[in-house]
């Protein structure tokens, strides 16, 4: 039992060193990124706020303005604004979510998995209720917030319980 036991550690420690993540000073860097990001798409969002000068030639896989014909694989002119900060808020949102911590253990491993599982489950409820409950271009707003959710509740609940964790319980006072 004790031979087996030591294999059983081994190959979780293996597994643990081969998970894709990266290293800690990413989550930093992804922090840096992701709150300036979060703000700006939050303006954007609220006010339909554009920066006029990132109005950009772009190539585009499929394009379906409202009053022109769909256009595919073809060079378009759009503004980027909210290009920008999507790709910033998931560059960010990303580094934080799947950086290793300073202490990176079998508690941290199942903390990950097990937050990951409940952002999954609460993304995808949020998700059945707008299909019941929200109709129109409003439906279609809900589509693309969803697009960002997985990754907020993970970083919420992943880094509220690594905090909750940390503070020493009214047992151990």
């Amino acid at each position: 039992p004790t031979s087996v036991r030591r294999i059983i550690h081994h190959v979780n420690q293996q597994l643990m060193k081969s998970q894709l993540l990266l290293p800690n000073l990413f989550k930093r860097i992804g922090w840096i990124i992701l709150i300036p990001a979060l703000v700006a798409g939050i303006i954007s969002i609220s006010t339909n706020f554009e920066l006029e000068w990132l109005n950009a030639r772009v190539f585009s896989f499929f394009n379906d303005d409202l009053f022109e014909s769909s256009k595919h694989f073809s060079w378009i002119t759009t503004n980027v604004t909210n290009t920008i900060i999507g790709i910033l808020f998931l560059i960010g949102a990303l580094m934080v979510s799947f950086s290793k911590e300073r202490r990176e253990d079998e508690f941290i491993a199942n903390l990950r998995l097990s937050s990951l599982l409940w952002s999954v489950w609460v993304n995808y409820a949020l998700l059945l209720i707008a299909f019941i409950f929200v109709y129109g271009l409003a439906f279609l707003d809900v589509m693309v917030y969803n697009m960002f959710t997985i990754l907020i509740i993970f970083i919420i609940r992943f880094n509220y319980i690594l905090w909750r964790s940390s503070k020493p319980s009214a047992d151990e006072k």
